[in-house]
């Protein structure tokens, strides 16, 4: 197969191949260019010998595969960026040692393999930035690789059988990401972690965490976002976390958990709660008042109708509702109310009815009733059939009751309703509600804003900083339109079989880009998953139906962060990808912490935050140059100053002359005592 041309390759996808005995391709080794390449589910026995040549390859995936040993010709590989080889047989002895001490190495992954104890020479890999040993049999972790890999972002050690952490674990303050969920850790105390301030993510599921061996603060972790104490048979929620500010994401799941105490003020920013397989009885009312909550968890509980608070119906920004497996008759009419509700579970419960409000939820998509032997459904607001008042009627539990006992019976009367023309006003008035409840959840927080602000300034101020913000709002929206014209003008011109290989799309799976200098650029299947909030992705699913059809859907996100370029060519690209694959979905816009529940269902729910950015720009950034301080000396020609630069030193201060010192944003003038002139100097300056 020797073409001439291998030699220019720059990488290559020989995933899903069989590459079992002696049937890898000997030409890759004339591919001395290559600086990536993919070997993952390839039957690999053994490191392909044909790697030896490829002394350019920065990139290296071998996952999924059969091997037991990496000896030999990773070691010829100076240059090693990453090394991928998750889901093998590897043991300790079959790691080189070697390999460690390469200067560039950053992302190593040896997860679900059969390690017993870290690899040699691991604490030599200092320019580390990801390492993941999760799913593997380690004991201990050397206190030397704590002590050494300073610069790590990305740790993940859960999955082992570690009792205990080393001390110099509080040498990592750059780590964002720790997991250490399945392990014992029966020795390890929290009250090692606070030094690292930038931790945005712990997940300390199933490691024996007690109320003892929690710090009862934790108030030098301001950065944490998503906190995992889930199956630990804690009795109470820890008094540590209700003070982390910046919590968005809360799972305490399998604890033994009877009571949720919230105080108003409290994890104001959370947005995902899961308090699933505990004991609660009672959900606070103050749960109400964390408007920022999308989805809440609360299944496998003791739960009734008057445990749910009555005014669920104000968390208007909620998607999820999870209260599978409790003890509920009645659900509050409240529920009705929550308009951006898509998914709602209440199988296995003991439901008699449910709110007739239940049918005009504009967004939902599931709605799990089985197992709900005695459930009758109230009528859709379309049936001719009788109907209940939406408005103006007790929501009690008595009067519930006494609904469903007036649904069930045979002779209920038909006076227990009211007129055709009564029942009409009142669906009328409960869509207007739904409508006006619906544009209340989409729009934004200004107005709450300037409100406050007007109490503080004045409404004067407040009406003032109303329309600059209007007034920019305008102007990026005018930049917004302004780019997709362009980029809509140039794209009919992409040839996207050139962007996006042959295989994207081709068969059931997950593709991941990320937008780099204007085009996607794809991601490797190690970081699907961890998003950059000042980046911006492309993601697209294929799955294989019953009938054989291919059925794709296709994401863009955004980070919170991210620049305008990123976020307008994700969206244009997702296009084009959807136009590439003749497919007939349509591109589903998720923004960073309100993704939809679809979206998250790609990654198991279990997606992760990074601060910053790992891709550039596409536009060129230029910079002020510095200021550069100069001195002057002054002088009179007749009626004119003209300054002459000197060097700036004080020797150049001559009591004969006045000086001026250009530092910027100020100007010093100095006078000699022997200048006659220095009044003269003085006035013409300050008129210039």
């Amino acid at each position: 197969m020797s073409t001439g041309v291998l030699q220019f390759v720059k990488g290559i996808d020989f995933s899903g191949n069989d590459f079992s005995g002696d049937r890898f391709p000997h030409d890759v080794e004339q591919m001395t260019q290559m600086t990536w390449l993919k070997l993952n589910d390839s039957k690999l026995e053994q490191v392909p010998d044909e790697l030896s040549r490829c002394a350019n390859l920065e990139h290296l995936q071998m996952a999924h595969n059969q091997l037991t040993s990496v000896h030999g010709e990773l070691s010829d590989l100076p240059r090693l960026r990453s090394v991928i080889v998750r889901d093998n047989n590897l043991k300790t002895a079959g790691i080189p040692t070697d390999i460690f001490r390469m200067k560039d190495l950053t992302i190593i992954d040896l997860s679900r393999n059969q390690l017993r104890e870290v690899p040699t020479n691991l604490e030599y890999a200092k320019g580390s930035i990801v390492l993941n040993l999760s799913y593997n049999n380690i004991e201990t972790i050397p206190n030397s690789v704590c002590a050494n890999l300073i610069d790590l972002l990305f740790l993940d050690l859960s999955n082992n059988k570690l009792d205990m952490l080393p001390p110099q674990i509080r040498r990592l303050s750059m780590l964002q990401s720790l997991n250490l969920s399945n392990n014992p850790l029966n020795h390890f105390q929290l009250k090692q972690l606070p030094s690292m301030t930038s931790l945005s993510v712990l997940h300390m599921s199933n490691t024996n965490r007690t109320l003892d061996n929690i710090p009862p603060t934790l108030d030098d972790m301001h950065n944490l976002r998503d906190v995992d104490f889930s199956e630990n048979a804690l009795p109470q929620v820890p008094e540590a976390l209700f003070k982390l500010r910046s919590l968005r994401k809360l799972n305490l799941s399998g604890n033994r958990i009877e009571k949720l105490n919230i105080t108003e003020g409290e994890w104001e920013n959370l947005e995902t709660l899961n308090m699933s397989h505990n004991q609660l009885t009672v959900l606070p009312d103050c749960l109400v008042k964390l408007t920022r909550l999308s989805r809440l968890y609360a299944s496998n509980n003791e739960l009734t109708f008057e445990g749910i608070p009555s005014g669920i119906g104000k968390l208007i920004q909620l998607t999820v509702l999870h209260l599978s497996y409790n003890r509920l008759e009645l659900v509050p009419e409240g529920i009705s109310r929550c308009v951006k509700l898509q998914k709602l579970k209440l199988d296995h419960n003991r439901l008699i009815t449910l709110p007739e409000g239940i049918h005009l939820l504009p967004d939902l998509k599931t709605l799990d009733l089985h197992e709900n032997e005695n459930l009758v459904m109230p009528p859709k607001p379309n049936d001719s059939r009788k109907k209940l008042a939406f408005y103006n009627i007790d929501f009690s539990l008595e009067h519930q009751r006494k609904i469903a006992g007036q649904m069930t019976s045979p002779s209920s009367s038909i006076s227990s309703v009211h007129s055709g023309g009564a029942r009409q006003d009142a669906l009328a008035r409960k869509k207007e509600f739904i409508r006006r409840r619906k544009q209340q959840a989409d729009q934004q927080s200004a107005d709450k804003v300037i409100q406050g602000m007007s109490k503080i300034a004045g409404v004067g101020a407040a009406l003032t900083e109303k329309q600059q913000e209007e007034e920019e709002r305008q102007i990026e929206a005018k930049s917004a339109v302004n780019w997709k014209k362009n980029i809509e003008k140039h794209r009919r011109h992409i040839d996207y079989s050139d962007i996006f290989d042959e295989d994207v799309g081709s068969d059931e799976g997950m593709w991941v880009w990320e937008i780099e200098n204007f085009y996607p650029s794809i991601m490797d299947e190690a970081f699907h998953g961890q998003f950059y909030d000042a980046d911006a992705y492309l993601v697209l699913k294929t799955t294989r139906e019953i009938s054989g059809q291919l059925r794709h859907a296709i994401f863009y996100w955004l980070g919170e962060h991210a620049s305008l370029d990123k976020g307008m060519c994700s969206a244009v690209h997702a296009v084009g990808l959807r136009n590439h694959l003749n497919a007939t979905c349509r591109t589903q816009r998720e923004e960073m912490n309100d993704e939809s529940e679809e979206f998250l269902t790609l990654f198991g729910e279990e997606i992760v935050y990074i601060e910053g950015g790992r891709t550039t720009s596409g536009f060129y950034t230029t910079e002020k140059p510095a200021h550069l301080t100069r001195l002057y000396r002054a002088g009179v020609n007749g009626t004119a100053v003209e300054m002459e630069p000197v060097p700036l030193s004080v020797e150049s201060l001559d009591p004969r002359y006045c000086f001026l010192l250009d530092a910027g944003e100020t100007i010093w003038i100095w006078s000699g005592f022997k200048s006659r002139v220095s009044q003269m100097i003085c006035k013409n300056i300050f008129e210039i």
